[in-house]
């Protein structure tokens, strides 16, 4: 598996605990647990948009990384 590859399943990856912990927080009565899913859902959204610009970043730099 290539870099570009192992990269974007790692994205993919996090965007699903991203949308599992989203939906968490909308789905449990307890506002402690609304409020650290929440966050959590917040703190992967970073990690998310972190690794899209490196992922872009590298497939400026090395085109034999881009999906085909």
């Amino acid at each position: 598996m290539t870099v570009g590859k192992q990269l974007k399943t790692t994205l993919s990856s996090l965007k699903s605990a991203q949308a599992s912990l989203e939906s968490f927080a909308l789905e449990t009565e307890s506002q402690t647990a609304k409020q650290m899913f929440s966050q959590f859902a917040d703190q992967t959204k970073s990690i998310v948009e972190g690794m899209e610009a490196r992922i872009q970043e590298i497939e400026t730099q090395e085109p034999q990384y881009k999906a085909r």
